[in-house]
């Protein structure tokens, strides 16, 4: 039986008197209240990946960065600069966005080796494709003012995210003035959240 046939008959026998065809949910409407219903009743793991992003995110504060390099302070404010730049640039991205934010986590974690120590805290609870945009940060920077050598160029280039690399290094790079207003992160969390809500939804559309 399809789903449009066993949802008919269970609005007839719930509504035997009848009810108008454009008061029946659809296929989508449904699934969507479930969805939701699903995660206000018990944490799930899309939940716990906020929650970890949360954690590693808010010991950022206490990191006070090269003032040479990084007038604007501790690295928190400079991860949540990053990331409203890049929202600006590409705000449907989330992936994207993801790596923005949390690209300097490690240094809350191993200062000698924050890269190594950003990817290691991250491994499966984001994308391969935002950890390929962490893992090559650096390089893009390197591209930006180049110094990045021949072959490793080339390679990078013809990365099909290449244009959305070099938008990520270019605003670590903005991201460091003073003054500038910023989210909490709670509130930078919750703007991920929304946007991967509506990629679940439009995907359940298709």
């Amino acid at each position: 039986m399809r789903h449009s046939d066993a949802r008919r008959e269970a609005v007839e026998r719930l509504y035997p008197q009848g009810i108008r065809q454009v008061d029946i949910p659809s296929d989508a409407e449904v699934g969507q209240q479930m969805r939701t219903l699903a995660r206000a009743d018990q944490p799930t793991d899309w939940d716990r990946r906020f929650q970890l992003y949360a954690e590693l995110l808010h010991p950022l504060v206490d990191v006070k960065q090269n003032p040479c390099s990084h007038p604007e302070g501790d690295a928190l404010y400079h991860s949540l600069q990053v990331f409203l730049l890049v929202r600006e640039e590409i705000p449907y991205d989330e992936e994207l966005l993801t790596a923005a934010l949390l690209h300097d986590v490690g240094k809350a974690i191993d200062r000698k080796q924050p890269q190594a120590a950003t990817l290691k805290a991250l491994l499966g609870i984001v994308t391969e494709r935002t950890l390929w945009f962490l893992e090559n940060l650096a390089a893009g920077s390197s591209h930006l003012n180049a110094s990045l050598g021949i072959r490793a160029r080339k390679r990078l280039e013809t990365s099909e995210d290449f244009d959305e690399l070099l938008c990520l290094a270019k605003c670590d790079l903005a991201g460091r003035q003073i003054g500038i207003v910023v989210p909490e992160v709670e509130e930078a969390l919750e703007m991920l959240r929304e946007l991967a809500v509506s990629h679940d939804d439009l995907s359940d559309s298709e």
